[in-house]
């Protein structure tokens, strides 16, 4: 079963969890949504951490370190950023932190992503914007942006039936430069949330 669902916070996240597990579903990964498999209805304790590793003998070690200590790690890949763990062991601490600023610093490492994301999108935004590769007069008249000949002189089923068939290619046309914007603007706000979530942490 897969579910789709976005959190900025590690805690409600954490809970979502594990009411998933305590009515049967188990985390088994998660890339673009959550995937789950039917499994005995238990009171899993889940946790997660934010990390990107540069090398993949780094995550193995940091993944072994915390199987060592009764956890097992249950999704998250070297660049993944966000790791899921869960307690296997009655042994195990109930936290795999050990102090505040350890458990507040995963938030930090949230912003910083989501800050360098829309570092990353600012420059391309800005390349449309000097090249001209933006058509401003688009928003004034939408019409340039339709190719098909004669298009505006068909009437009836021929002219719906053509104008609903290029109208996801013009919008693409002339519009798609808007997701880098947007982009920007999601990704500050996130940086910004994420940022004053670990001030409330430390």
């Amino acid at each position: 079963m897969r579910k789709y669902k976005f959190f900025l916070d590690f805690e409600k996240e954490a809970k979502w969890l594990n009411e998933m597990a305590s009515e049967g579903y188990e985390l088994v990964g998660k890339s673009l949504g959550y995937r789950f498999r039917k499994s005995k209805p238990n009171h899993a304790n889940i946790k997660i951490d934010y990390r990107i590793f540069k090398k993949q003998a780094d995550f193995v070690d940091y993944c072994t370190l915390f199987e060592d200590s009764g956890w097992e790690h249950l999704a998250g890949t070297k660049s993944s950023g966000t790791q899921y763990f869960k307690k296997v062991s009655k042994d195990a601490d109930e936290d795999i932190f050990s102090d505040i600023d350890s458990k507040a610093g995963r938030y930090k490492r949230l912003s910083q992503m989501y800050l360098s994301l829309a570092m990353c999108y600012l420059p391309i935004f800005v390349a449309l914007v000097t090249t001209n590769a933006i058509d401003a007069g688009a928003f004034f008249n939408p019409k340039q942006l339709y190719f098909t000949l004669g298009l505006w002189e068909k009437a009836g089923a021929d002219f719906w039936g053509a104008f609903l068939f290029e109208t996801p290619f013009a919008f693409f046309r002339g519009f798609a430069w808007l997701s880098f914007p947007i982009m920007i603007a999601l990704c500050l706000i996130f940086s910004y949330k994420a940022e004053q979530r670990y001030q409330k942490k430390i």
